[in-house]
């Protein structure tokens, strides 16, 4: 039974990217802190997120690097071990398919435009609920890292629609109240959590509060195994 539980805790594992995505955010942290923008756009660009951010300044920079946190810890350890809970492995390796098909073809391109719009809204229809719970982990981690679980609640549930994403929006917004920042994706969206764009100070908040949310999710999985 013992080698059972370790080897399926080691086969799990491998649908989580939470230390890769935490690294990401150390790395783009501690770039922003030496005052090497090249250095911070570069990391964020090539580890967090999709968009151009050759012109952005460093606050757009880290807002990129939060939300990012933010929105990720939905797909990188709340949805696989979810799914985990509902269907053993074989559901937790098929939801990390759809979520890599969706991260590498779920855009806009001829090339891939059908496909790519099918991995992209079933992606959406099974991270709908584990974006939800990521933002209500968010929220009651946040006393625990010197933020505000009710600021975290009010920002989320106020503005989790101004997202294209019907998901994103989730997370992020409660990040950016939680950590009293405005998060900020140009021509985008703008959440308001308040009114300064995040520094290397909050994005190590941001990085805090992501781990504790994972802990608490884990300890709540435990408890419901």
């Amino acid at each position: 039974p013992w080698l059972a539980v370790v080897v399926n805790a080691l086969l799990l594992k491998t649908t989580f990217s939470l230390r890769r995505l935490l690294g990401a955010g150390r790395e783009a942290e501690r770039a922003l802190e030496a005052g090497d923008l090249p250095e911070a756009r570069r990391t964020v660009s090539w580890h967090l997120v999709s968009r151009d951010t050759r012109a952005l300044e460093a606050g757009h920079v880290a807002s990129a690097a939060v939300e990012s946190l933010a929105e990720n810890l939905t797909d990188s350890f709340v949805a696989p071990l979810l799914a985990f809970l509902i269907g053993g492995l074989p559901l937790a390796w098929a939801y990390r398919f759809v979520n890599t098909a969706d991260a590498m073809i779920g855009y806009h391109t001829e090339q891939y435009e059908y496909l790519g719009k099918f991995a992209a809204r079933l992606d959406d229809v099974l991270n709908w609920i584990p974006a939800r719970l990521a933002g209500l982990l968010i929220a009651l981690g946040a006393p625990f890292t010197q933020g505000s679980a009710r600021r975290a609640w009010q920002t989320m549930l106020g503005q989790h629609d101004r997202t294209a994403s019907p998901n994103a929006g989730w997370p992020m917004s409660a990040m950016a109240g939680a950590v009293g920042v405005r998060l900020e994706k140009i021509g985008c969206y703008r959440l308001e959590g308040g009114a300064d764009l995040p520094t290397p100070a909050t994005l190590a908040r941001a990085r805090q509060l992501i781990l504790c949310a994972s802990l608490l999710w884990g300890i709540a999985c435990l408890l419901l195994m």
